[in-house]
């Protein structure tokens, strides 16, 4: 089977709208996190979400491009761009068969959907825009990188929530390690932070109500946390055959060596009380990649900070690692860039990524006060450096989705 690795990444996100600012970001330990002013939030019990700032549509795509597009579908197209330059491809040398997108998102159009409606009700049929499904659907982001880039291979627009970024890299590692594909753009972009989703979250209170300190709402593993916090974007890689990338000479980041996905088959929005699922996710990542539990160096949380959600996820990690569990560092990105929901796996994908190549481990920032049932090393609150060779990233999403990658320091 063909061995894969990655050789372009590009992100649009609360903490920057390209790779190098996203990890500064990170690794200083800011927060992405901020009040809403796009829409008003007077009478919501959230009202902070990790919002993409300076992004302008229109002088990237053009007016009349832009308008076409969903704000899911424009932070995708803006990531792939910066994934497809940073690999350096070249269009004319790759076969379009053999290029594929992997590309999904849990929500889709919202923000059409709604405006549309408005539209609908309040000036009549005959306004309502004839590309208002197309805008909205949510593989819409996969065919617009497939038509910009003219990926001609299988395309795929997973729909596994919060974990689909991982389930767009698992699947595109082994369509490449099949030999089905050569090239595949794979990760999740999300644009959901709209006042029904948020109201919807509020009303569940799954979503975090610290709004004096936004900031420092979104605090995974501490006693005080209290739900987590909304954010939008899109994480972007370029997963490629190393043969393929040898061929062309391409610099590569890293090797994907696994992936494992199950389903809890519990409940529609709680995990698993035991994190069985997690645990058999990790578990079969793990046997994919043929390598033992003790040689993780590095686990990217899903770690959203919600009570449960953490506390299983901590289960999952000692029950798989045992004792080993209490020696792996374990980090939290959600802490500083909230919730991206589809477009999470994707983001902290890369934030793996670059962790292994540069041997920093960014912090899981606003822990404050452990709680007692989250005893793992989190890295708190400062970066660390670490010599790091291979990292799983772990993704759980609504409905019992679970999708953990493991990627290693590529070795020739």
């Amino acid at each position: 089977m063909e061995r894969v690795v990655i050789t372009g990444m590009g992100i649009i996100s609360p903490l920057g709208n390209d790779v190098p600012a996203f990890w500064n970001q990170l690794v200083k330990g800011r927060s992405g996190i901020s009040l809403i002013d796009t829409f008003d939030v007077s009478g919501f019990k959230s009202k902070m979400a990790g919002l993409v700032r300076d992004f302008d549509p229109e002088a990237r795509f053009g007016r009349r491009e832009a308008r076409r597009m969903d704000r899911f579908v424009q932070f995708a197209m803006a990531a792939a761009e910066q994934a497809w330059e940073d690999a350096a491809l070249d269009p004319e040398k790759v076969d379009k068969e053999k290029l594929s997108v992997y590309v999904g998102s849990g929500i889709g159009g919202i923000q059409t959907l709604l405006e549309q409606d408005a539209l609908l009700h309040e000036r009549g049929a005959g306004r309502v825009s004839p590309t208002l499904v197309p805008m909205m659907i949510s593989n819409m982001a996969a065919a617009m990188i497939s038509i910009r880039f003219g990926a001609q291979g299988p395309m795929l627009s997973p729909v596994t929530a919060c974990s689909i970024g991982n389930t767009a890299i698992g699947e595109a590692f082994r369509l490449i390690r099949a030999g089905v594909a050569d090239v595949v753009i794979a990760g999740g972009s999300e644009a959901a932070v709209t006042d029904i989703a948020l109201a919807s979250f509020s009303n569940a209170t799954a979503v975090s109500a610290r709004n004096d300190e936004p900031e420092k709402a979104s605090r995974p593993f501490d006693l005080g946390r209290d739900g987590f916090v909304m954010a939008e974007g899109a994480g972007i890689l370029v997963l490629e055959s190393l043969a393929h990338a040898q061929k062309r000479e391409a610099r590569i980041y890293a090797e994907v060596i696994g992936y494992g996905a199950s389903s809890d088959a519990y409940h529609m929005v709680a995990p698993h009380p035991e994190g069985l699922g997690a645990f058999q996710a990790m578990r079969a990542a793990l046997r994919e990649a043929q390598i033992q539990p003790e040689e993780v160096d590095l686990i990217s949380a899903h770690a959203t900070s919600t009570e449960i959600g953490d506390i299983m996820e901590t289960e999952a990690i000692k029950k798989l690692f045992g004792e080993a569990a209490y020696r792996i560092p374990v980090t939290a990105n959600k802490s500083m860039t909230g919730h991206m929901l589809g477009a999470a796996g994707g983001a902290e994908a890369i934030a793996l990524v670059k962790s292994l190549n540069d041997g920093i481990i960014p912090p899981t920032i606003n822990l404050e006060q452990p709680d007692p049932a989250c005893d793992l090393d989190y890295v708190p609150n400062q970066a660390r450096h670490a010599a790091l060779s291979v990292g799983i990233s772990n993704s759980f999403g609504f409905g019992g989705h679970n999708a953990v990658v493991v990627f290693k320091n590529y070795l020739s």
